[in-house]
């Protein structure tokens, strides 16, 4: 989906120019069903906002009505019953504070074909239809990623979570917003960890200056330090070394580290 980000803009704390915020919308939905061209409908949207490789806090929630029935597998999915729905707002009294959230942003979705399809159906229900999600946003396919970086392999959420080390202890059912902080953090050890690992003086808050300590920033030695000692091994050591190289040359019929002395000679 290619659409022009519309990423707020701020000034470089170094040289003054302006730079662009890169801000991301991690987002899933659950529903009533599997099938969206069989009426289904959207009963949970979840989003965590990253602005520049970072959680910010911000997040979006919402049940919703769906205004039908829900497929006895899906409840089993989520947990989520008509009762618990029963008074919650419908899609179209949320549209307008979901779409402030999500506009101009970037998605991040697993398995985004479907999240987006069936937002794209409750969007054409609005009167006036509010068009497609790609008007909104762009959008990243995680699932797609995932299979190219890890193909042949299972690539569900619970499977990249054991991959990347990422405890999803709490997700014994299904929840949009639970999901999307899991997703967070799976999309952020997938694409490399933090936004930028940068031991710059800018990235790390130091002037080089003096004032307060920081500690990942970069200690220099100064060129004129005293060398460090270099304790060399006594004779006695040395036989001893020699004397188990001999060993290993007879049980093993040679040792690496005799041969890569003769082959660097």
């Amino acid at each position: 989906m290619n659409v022009q980000m519309r990423w707020p803009i701020r000034a470089c704390k170094k040289c003054g120019a302006a730079e662009m915020d890169r801000r991301q919308v991690v987002l899933d939905t659950e529903t009533t069903g599997l099938e969206v061209s069989q009426g289904h409908r959207i009963i949970e949207i979840g989003c965590v906002e990253l602005v520049n490789r970072r959680i910010t806090g911000r997040h979006y929630h919402q049940y919703i009505d769906p205004q039908r029935d829900i497929d006895v597998g899906a409840m089993e999915v989520h947990g989520i019953t008509p009762e618990f729905l029963a008074g919650k707002p419908i899609f179209s009294e949320i549209a307008a504070e979901f779409i402030k959230f999500v506009e101009g942003a970037e998605l991040v979705i697993h398995n985004a074909p479907f999240d987006v399809g069936f937002i794209d159906a409750e969007l054409d229900r609005l009167e006036p239809v509010a068009g497609k999600l790609e008007g909104l946003c762009g959008v990243i396919d995680t699932l797609v990623m995932a299979r190219h970086k890890h193909p042949g392999q299972r690539n569900n959420l619970d499977a990249l979570c054991q991959r990347y080390e990422i405890d999803n202890s709490s997700r014994s059912l299904h929840g949009a917003l639970l999901d999307a902080e899991i997703l967070a953090e799976v999309y952020l050890a997938m694409t490399g960890g933090q936004a930028t690992l940068s031991l710059s003086e800018e990235a790390t808050g130091m002037t080089g200056e003096g004032g307060g300590t920081n500690e990942g920033s970069i200690r220099r030695l100064p060129r004129d330090r005293h060398p460090l000692p270099v304790i060399r091994a006594s004779a006695e050591e040395l036989e001893r070394h020699e004397a188990r190289l001999d060993e290993l040359d007879h049980s093993a019929g040679g040792s690496l580290w005799r041969k890569g002395v003769t082959q660097s000679l």
